[in-house]
């Protein structure tokens, strides 16, 4: 498609040169072409087209990348991409060796922070505007004389469900207490801190964005700071009863961000364009901290996506013209998504038991918990981004007798270790922990991948820590789950679940508490998997021995790293020399880890090779790409057997 705007468009300089009544016409160039690139690419589809104008208002007001622009869930930043000269790669998006997911300072100087987790971004800004406070003050003492201060802004754009998390209102608590002047913009997906109400709120929007109402308020308040008729303490006297006074005309009640003396305005359309970049040129170099309040429609300008907004949030590939969404109306395959076994079982057990009850931190329709959610909606808690809450809020469930069962993406749960330490482990709590996309999760890339937990829940007393194999293997660790004391971890990973993967893999037992099972005998190497890596390994070890059936690999399931399966141990340490480990995480306090420590504390000595992710965070791409570049996939496993196999 001839696009006569984007075409020309290669930084927000160029930008500037179009003239504001053209913005509506640059605006819907945009949103086609993140349709059509995405109706082939997939990816965060809704999001992005919900901040179009906004995107383009900040870029067409604020001197970036001078100016800085924090993005709170790089869901929201894809025509930032396009408008800062990425607009040709934009097809790499998300692919491996492309262009990231999110935004990310190692990609692009217009790229201020990264943005993956949720409720980041207003911490991240302050400390930003903060530090130019820091360079003046630095610059002025060390020059001859006093610098003229050269401000830039720093904006903050925060949406997408992002203000449920506590972060976000630690970030808002600091910047009403120190002296900055950041801007935080809330973009609001018609999840209103206050109700959209029309002409009347317009004029407030009006009235305190003029530029003759704000330049006579701050022109007496320096002049009364100058006769040393205010401090601090008077100054935010002073805001506070303006804010009053505005809450008084309006009839509205005082918000959040009044309350804690922070300017705001709004709210207002976040898909008029021009009158975007009005208010936001009249409010950028106001004194102080503000927020502007826009609102917005998720999927704007494409029905399919403003008509269902959670599906068409990430819809994958799609016929653009009929709204189709092409991967939608396949035929299901078998085996299950690893989710959704989690969701059958779940409500297959909650109906046995009426103390069980499922917590996500907003992602139902994600983890599969939306299967209990439809058929028992009152004993399933969506407590929205808000990671430790979650935990914490099981925490009090359990000490109350009920079982909650709290699922949370990998990455995620490590937003909450304090709350696992403190609340629910320390006091030895019966939460089950569902750690779901545990692993290398794909083109969502380093911020999404869940290679860290088995790590970091390890040292914790009191947890205990499995991973299944196997679907069936996820569904008795559940049901074994619920009758068993403190806490409890289960970590599966993303997409779907595998049947055995070869016929010489013999029936596999049913899953016992702290027990693993032998999968294969062999006498040349003992080979120890943790979780779905072991169908591959399976897999490997099965093709090795049919090229060469002098081969002797054993191999074991270990199926729980907390409590380690001993008499496996015992039997491995005893009868060979050259012990591997894999596991589909971090290597550095892993399994392999905790197979190494108790080897020498009981006293044996073979060889142990450890194989899973090394020191590093692991970009983007397909599972398949991301695998075979660790040498986790079948290829790279079998490599590392037959060295070793050839080296004794």
């Amino acid at each position: 498609m001839d696009y006569q705007y984007i075409n020309k468009i290669d930084s927000p300089a160029d930008l500037k040169k179009v003239s504001l009544e053209e913005l509506p016409a640059v605006c819907a160039e945009l949103r086609q072409f993140i349709i059509e690139a995405l109706s082939k690419n997939p990816g965060h589809l809704g999001s992005s087209l919900g901040a179009i104008e906004l995107t383009v208002a900040l870029h067409y007001v604020f001197d970036t990348p001078n100016d800085k622009l924090v993005w709170d869930v790089g869901h929201q930043a894809y025509a930032h991409k396009i408008l800062t000269g990425r607009r040709d790669r934009f097809h790499t998006n998300r692919q491996f060796k492309g262009l990231s997911p999110f935004t990310n300072p190692a990609e692009s100087e217009y790229d201020a922070f990264i943005a993956g987790h949720a409720s980041n971004s207003i911490s991240a800004a302050l400390g930003i505007d903060v530090a130019d406070r820091f360079a003046e003050r630095i610059k002025t003492a060390n020059a001859d004389r006093p610098a003229s201060p050269v401000r830039r802004n720093v904006v903050a754009i925060i949406g997408d469900g992002a203000m449920t998390g506590g972060l976000a209102f630690e970030g808002l608590n600091n910047t009403s207490m120190d002296q900055n002047n950041l801007l935080i913009v809330l973009n609001d997906n018609h999840m209103a801190i206050d109700p959209l109400k029309g002409g009347f709120t317009q004029y407030l929007v009006d009235l305190t964005t003029s530029a003759t109402y704000n330049k006579w308020r701050w022109r007496l308040y320096r002049i009364a700071e100058k006769l040393h008729l205010v401090d601090e303490r008077k100054r935010r006297a002073m805001l506070r009863r303006n804010n009053s006074l505005k809450a008084v005309f309006s009839k509205q009640p005082s918000n959040i961000f009044t309350g804690l003396n922070i300017r705001y305005f709004g709210p207002t359309d976040g898909h008029d364009v021009i009158g975007l970049v009005r208010i936001l040129s009249e409010i950028k170099n106001h004194r102080g901290p503000k927020v502007l309040h826009i609102i917005t429609k998720k999927g704007k300008g494409y029905a399919p996506a403003e008509n269902d907004q959670t599906v068409w949030h990430a819809p994958g590939e799609f016929n653009v013209t009929t709204g189709e969404r092409l991967t939608a109306n396949d035929q299901q395959p078998t085996p299950l998504l690893w989710q959704e076994v989690f969701g059958e079982t779940l409500l297959e057990l909650a109906k046995k038991n009426e103390k069980i009850v499922g917590i996500t931190p907003a992602m139902p329709s994600g983890c599969s918990m939306s299967i209990m959610q439809k058929e028992l909606p009152d004993r399933v808690f969506d407590v929205g981004i808000a990671e430790g809450h979650a935990v914490t809020f099981s925490a009090g469930l359990a000490k109350e007798g009920i079982v909650p069962y709290c699922n949370i993406y990998s990455t995620f749960l490590q937003r909450s270790y304090d709350n696992i330490v403190h609340d629910v482990a320390l006091q030895n709590l019966h939460v089950v922990f569902c750690i779901d996309r545990a692993g290398i999760v794909g083109n969502d890339g380093a911020t999404h991948h869940g290679l860290l937990d088995l790590a970091y829940l390890r040292p914790i007393p009191n947890m205990q820590i499995c991973a299944p194999m196997t679907g069936e293997d996820l569904r008795e660790m559940m049901r074994l789950a619920e009758t068993m004391e403190g806490p409890v971890a289960i970590r599966y990973p993303r997409g779907r679940t595998s049947q055995n993967p070869s016929p010489t893999l013999p029936s596999r037992e049913g899953v016992k508490y702290g027990k693993g099972v032998k999968l294969r005998d062999g006498k040349d190497i003992a080979v120890l998997t943790i979780g779905s890596i072991g169908n591959t390994m399976a897999e490997a070890i099965s093709q090795l021995s049919t090229l060469n059936s002098q081969l002797s690999i054993a191999h074991y399931d270990m199926r729980w790293l907390k409590p380690l399966d001993e008499e496996i141990l015992h039997e491995v340490g005893k009868n060979f020399k050259t012990i591997v480990t894999a596991e589909d995480g971090i290597i550095a306090g892993g399994m392999g880890s905790a197979v190494l420590e108790w080897m020498a504390d009981h006293g044996y000595t073979p060889r142990v090779v450890r194989l899973g992710v090394n020191d590093q965070f692991v970009e983007h791409g397909s599972t398949k790409e991301l695998y075979h570049m660790l040498k986790l996939d079948k290829e790279g496993l079998i490599c590392e057997l037959l060295s070793l196999v050839q080296a004794k």
